[in-house]
């Protein structure tokens, strides 16, 4: 992903996942409240969101920009974008 310009941002912000997911799992192991672990999951949700964003943001601006080669590449972009956009909302 060398055309992601944030990298460092983008680790920071998965170790962060990391740690909800690994707060989830000790929630859902010490029998915590229901509450507190539908929250957690909403967190995680949220972070994965906010990730998929930047990176769909980063990758849209690079390849379909006004940097992209040809139309033909432009066009495989297209398709992998909204490939993407698909399996992610179902």
């Amino acid at each position: 992903m060398s055309h992601v310009k944030e990298n460092k941002k983008l680790l920071a912000r998965i170790r962060r996942m990391k740690g909800q997911v690994i707060a989830l799992e000790k929630a859902l192991e010490g029998d915590s409240d229901c509450g507190a672990v539908l929250q957690q999951i909403a967190a995680i949700r949220g972070a994965a969101n906010g990730l998929m964003g930047e990176v769909l943001e980063s990758h849209i601006r690079e390849h379909l920009g006004e940097n992209a080669a040809s139309a033909q590449e432009r066009q495989d972009d297209i398709e992998q974008v909204v490939s993407v956009l698909r399996s992610y909302l179902k």
